[in-house]
């Protein structure tokens, strides 16, 4: 008797309270969204040219020994007095990537939760979608130790494979810069078949992503969700304030009591997010901005409803997002 593979089930605390409630009503109310927005994601319809097993009726023809009885068409048949078959066109079944960012930027957050309990949420509702109906998905985690390359597979194999990925906690602070542009040439070299590209992360770290990421979409569908902390944004008036660089551990003091620091700590957050920004839209990319504060699963699954009638390419205007990394806070102080 086989055993039923279960992946370790999550460590909940006051720090890492995970993405919160995803109920399955909400997974079933998102599934005809994402399939929208895959359609007008990938290039080209979603129909292969062979025939084969599908819902869309390709010819009716003579019956040859061998076809399958159950695809008899007895109206035709009665009407020719010889038996004659339905053949149908075939459906491929969709592959999708997840690109999952396990940086130790992740772990910050100062809001209702980490940013990496949002990436968990969102992996979570975009990986109960994409394995449905025989589609297939493939994970791909960035981080600065070893990384993980999980091959597409169909339904519950699939979805195991991403939660065994999600239990594992993101890197700890000090493990070194990641680059998000040599997960997507890894992804590149594994996704041969045409498909979609969800990617999760907060883009932070080196900009070495936008050239592997534009020959990506010239062939799949790519999605970018940008996870943000409303800190990273802006600073709060608290004085001598410490801030670490968890990728790298840089540190760096800053007066956060002086008006004129918070105000160029905030204009250079805004910048360098509006740079990711740019880069995603002249990469063809849809980009959707998460926060740490507030209901990240309400904006995903509104995001997904009325995607479908914006124009491809543009960016939704982030509400509540923001930034603390120190590359705003050195501009910022000095």
């Amino acid at each position: 008797m086989s055993r039923r593979l279960v992946p370790p089930s999550a460590e909940r605390r006051p720090d890492r309270p995970g993405p919160g409630p995803v109920p399955p009503s909400v997974l079933r109310s998102l599934d005809l969204a994402v399939l929208r927005r895959i359609e007008s994601l990938i290039p080209g319809e979603h129909l292969t040219l062979q025939v084969g097993g599908g819902t869309e009726l390709a010819m009716i023809r003579p019956y040859r020994p061998g076809d399958d009885v159950r695809h008899i068409d007895w109206n035709v048949t009665a009407r020719m007095r010889e038996p004659h078959v339905r053949v149908h066109v075939g459906e491929r079944a969709l592959t999708a990537w997840l690109l999952l960012d396990v940086s130790a930027s992740m772990t910050f957050g100062t809001a209702d939760r980490r940013k990496a309990d949002v990436a968990e949420g969102v992996a979570l509702a975009i990986g109960h979608v994409a394995t449905r109906r025989g589609n297939r998905l493939g994970v791909v985690t960035a981080g600065a130790g070893t990384q993980r390359v999980l091959r597409p597979r169909q339904g519950r194999l699939g979805l195991l494979g991403l939660l065994g990925e999600l239990r594992t906690e993101p890197e700890a602070d000090g493990a070194g810069a990641t680059s998000l542009g040599a997960a997507l040439r890894r992804m590149a070299g594994a996704s041969r078949q045409r498909g979609l590209i969800v990617i999760v992360s907060d883009f932070r770290g080196p900009p070495d992503w936008e050239e592997p990421l534009r020959a990506l979409r010239a062939r799949h569908g790519v999605l970018a969700v940008e996870v943000r902390d409303p800190r990273e944004l802006e600073l709060p008036s608290v004085g001598d304030l410490w801030v670490v660089d968890p990728e790298t551990g840089q540190q760096l003091v800053v007066n956060t009591s002086r008006r004129r620091v918070r105000r160029r700590f905030a204009e250079a957050a805004r910048a360098e997010r509006d740079q990711v920004t740019a880069a995603l839209r002249r990469s063809g990319s849809d980009h959707l901005v998460l926060s740490t504060q507030g209901d990240w699963l309400r904006d995903l699954a509104g995001y997904l409803r009325r995607a479908h009638v914006l124009r491809r390419g543009t960016a939704p205007s982030p509400s509540t997002v923001g930034a603390g990394a120190p590359r705003p806070a050195e501009e910022a102080a000095s």
